[in-house]
């Protein structure tokens, strides 16, 4: 469970369940923190209207996963890592806007365990967070996709497909 304890009115939350990748990981995809969907199913884009899965299986022509275990394997078998910027911060619910007080996980492990060559963040949050606090000590530019969250109305599935076809490319 995730360790949370009352500060100022606010919630400090550290992030619940570790990274997923292998050493055939050759991209990495970043998002900002668990929503609060993610820390309880303790894994990524818990959210049932988050279209990650959806999208990742549409890009693979796979059936969209729908336990924890085919969620990995989809991953895995497409030579994909997941990870999240953020290890600990104070948070409002699932709102990255709401994000203060930041510390950022250590992505070294996974770059030093796999062939991640690429790295990608899922969202300007994402992005925004990684550029601040992990491209300074990796020096690896990330690419911004449009955010596979819900509250990203502006990007259809038909748009998210296009912007995200990059993650596949050698």
């Amino acid at each position: 469970m995730a360790k949370s304890e009352s500060t100022k009115g606010s919630n400090l939350v550290w992030h619940p369940f570790g990274p997923l990748y292998d050493e055939q990981s050759r991209v990495l995809i970043l998002g900002s923190f668990p929503s609060v969907k993610s820390r309880e199913q303790q894994f990524f884009y818990g959210h049932p209207k988050n279209r990650f899965w959806p999208l990742l299986a549409a890009l693979t022509g796979s059936e969209i996963p729908q336990t924890i275990e085919e969620k990995k394997q989809l991953a895995l078998k497409n030579g994909i890592a997941l990870w999240d910027v953020i290890a600990s911060c104070e948070i409002v619910g699932s709102s990255d806007s709401s994000i203060r007080n930041a510390k950022p996980n250590d992505i070294t492990p996974i770059l030093e365990n796999s062939n991640v060559r690429k790295i990608f963040t899922n969202g300007k949050t994402a992005d925004s967070l990684y550029m601040r606090y992990i491209f300074p000590v990796t020096k690896i530019q990330s690419v911004c996709l449009p955010s596979t969250s819900p509250a990203n109305a502006a990007w259809n599935m038909e748009r998210l497909l296009s912007a995200w076809q990059i993650i596949l490319k050698p």
